[in-house]
């Protein structure tokens, strides 16, 4: 199998994984990028963020079409994270490879569990800026320095600190994880000269073809049986990687 296909075939369960669950699927793009087509752990972060930016916005749009995005308090949760992106995605560059590689797995474990245990929605309560602040500072430090979207946080937080519906939480969390890539990105920049753009490109497209088919499966599998078996893959998948550095 070519590395083109192997790409593709990649980005599209990413892309579906994303628009179903509005985060988790993005955290499988790292190791895909590493084990699957040869990135180091350097390159495979940044262009992590490539595509987690260009799919979530897609995926973003989708659910915003059926009023699923609540924009204000979205936007008040990615100011947050904006600087902390900022930050981290510069100093991740700094960063031994094999850092990057454990601290990666740690969150990946941390994600797989996260989504066997989905957050309870709650009663829309008042929120406390001070804990929203925080959450949002805290997601978007991650997204920066691991290059992941950072959704298997986001959408906890919406549901249980700022009290979102699980839906609106899910499309809600599609503009924080924009957001915050993006901040990375603009820290990153001109440091991508080693990243191999034949792959990221149908990588990318894949994706976002996935990520509509992933809003649509949403609507009709259980989120919950989704989160789980997708959590699984996602645990294996950490337990992989820092196997593989310890060895």
């Amino acid at each position: 199998m070519t590395a083109l296909v192997i790409a593709v075939l990649a980005g599209a369960v990413i892309g579906l994984a994303l628009g179903a669950l509005g985060g988790g699927g993005s955290v499988l793009a790292v190791p895909a990028l590493i084990y699957l087509l040869g990135f180091t752990p350097a390159a495979a972060t940044t262009a992590s963020l490539i595509i987690v930016a260009a799919t979530s916005a897609t995926a973003l749009y989708a659910h915003a079409q059926d009023g699923n995005v609540a924009w204000k308090t979205g936007s008040l949760f990615a100011a947050a994270g904006f600087v902390p992106a900022y930050l981290t995605g510069a100093a991740a560059g700094r960063v031994p490879e094999a850092v990057l590689t454990v601290a990666f797995s740690v969150i990946a474990a941390l994600a797989a569990a996260r989504m066997f245990r989905p957050a309870a929605a709650r009663p829309p309560a008042r929120i406390r800026p001070g804990k929203a602040a925080g959450a949002g500072a805290g997601l978007g430090a991650v997204t920066g320095f691991l290059g992941v979207g950072g959704g298997f946080l986001a959408v906890p937080a919406l549901v249980g600190v700022l009290g979102l519906t699980m839906r609106r939480a899910v499309g809600t969390s599609l503009l924080v994880i924009t957001v915050n890539s993006l901040a990375a990105l603009i820290a990153r920049a001109g440091s991508g000269g080693g990243l191999d753009w034949a792959l990221i490109g149908p990588f990318t497209g894949a994706a976002i073809l996935g990520a509509w088919d992933g809003k649509r499966l949403a609507a009709k599998v259980s989120g919950g049986s989704l989160q789980k078996a997708f959590a699984g893959v996602l645990l294996a998948v950490a337990v992989f990687m820092l196997i593989d550095v310890i060895a």
